[in-house]
């Protein structure tokens, strides 16, 4: 049996659904994987730090809401540097919020672990989209890994089946409906609901921000295309260098039009390999019924690979929520440890 002790930055809806997810699934991976994950840290920006070298209770993480609901002996006077330095850890869960300008925090907490020794696995698409070369190279150098799968399209493995698997077959083209918010309020358009209507059911659902400028103007779908480009093509492009139009000027008029003609509109993200070089934009497309992506409704996901050996494979799944998002961590722990 392998022990793997693991400290967390973050405590929001991610880390209380990964935490669920170790419990409800401690004696498969005991039994079948033969690994048993602690969770010997939790450093949060409101909170604070908790600590015990033996594992904290997981049953009480996952009903708390905060860490004053857990024993005070737990509690330490560290920030999130000291919790990577100091606590027992082999590998260290990135949950801290995105910046697609710069990548901080978050790109320290990695840098800080991996100089450390310790194995970094995160959902953050920032520092993978603007400094994946460094801190691959870091870990590189240090002895350790990175997992990144839930960076692009959540537990569905978009990057493992690309990387792992179709490399080898010559991958050519990756496109994709990368951000479920936008594709509900075009599926909720093309059962009648204006924009404005749509935007604000998404909001209500909490799959749209108050501000839904990340989601609906392509910034969030531009940081998953930057991360494709690197990691698969090995081309780095700053997610503000992609050609990016989001959806807040379609109509319900224009959603009706392509309906009569069997089309529907789609933010697709897209990379390619060209003469010219790797191209990469994120727009809205008006596909025909016939593609596998114009059938993806309400919050879905789904990307495409096209290889010179393959053709077309796609890949359909969720790419957001708390669950979700835990099973990419766990694929990227099983990966690192079994």
């Amino acid at each position: 049996m392998k022990l793997v002790k693991i400290g967390m930055i973050g405590f929001g809806n991610v880390g209380h659904g990964f935490i669920q997810a170790l419990i409800e699934k401690k004696a498969f991976f005991r039994n079948e994987l033969g690994l048993e994950f602690l969770i010997t840290s939790i450093t949060d920006i409101r909170y604070g730090t908790i600590y015990h070298p033996d594992g904290l209770p997981l049953k009480k993480l996952a009903s708390a809401h905060d860490f004053y609901e857990m024993d005070p002996s737990y509690f330490r006077d560290w920030n999130t540097i000291q919790m990577i330095r100091n606590a027992e850890s082999d590998v260290i869960i990135e949950l801290s919020f995105t910046d697609l300008k710069t990548g901080e925090p978050a790109v320290l907490h990695c840098q800080e672990a991996l100089l450390s020794g310790k194995h970094v696995i995160t959902s953050n698409k920032g520092p993978i989209a603007l400094h994946y070369s460094m801190l691959k190279g870091l870990a590189r150098d240090n002895g350790v890994k990175i997992g990144c799968e839930g960076t692009v399209m959540s537990g569905s493995p978009a990057l493992r089946l690309a990387i792992d698997s179709l490399l080898p077959t010559g991958v050519t083209e990756i496109k994709g409906i990368l951000n479920g918010t936008t594709n509900f309020i075009l599926t909720e358009m093309e059962n009648g609901s204006s924009y404005d209507e749509a935007l604000k059911e998404a909001q209500r659902l909490g799959y749209a921000e108050a501000d839904p400028s990340g989601d609906v103007e392509g910034f969030d779908t531009a940081g998953k295309v930057a991360i494709l480009s690197h990691l698969v093509f090995g081309t780095f492009i700053k997610p503000e260098n992609i050609e990016r139009i989001g959806i807040s000027d379609i109509t319900v008029e224009d959603v009706q039009e392509a309906l009569k003609n069997k089309m529907h509109w789609k933010l697709i993200g897209s990379v390619k390999k060209t003469e010219n070089g790797v191209e990469a934009s994120v727009k809205p497309i008006m596909l025909h019924e016939d593609n596998p992506l114009a059938n993806i409704k309400g919050a879905g996901n789904a990307i495409q690979y096209r290889s010179d050996l393959l053709g077309e494979i796609t890949l359909i799944g969720p790419g957001a929520g708390r669950k979700e998002t835990a099973a990419a961590l766990i694929e990227d722990l099983v990966h690192i440890f079994q």
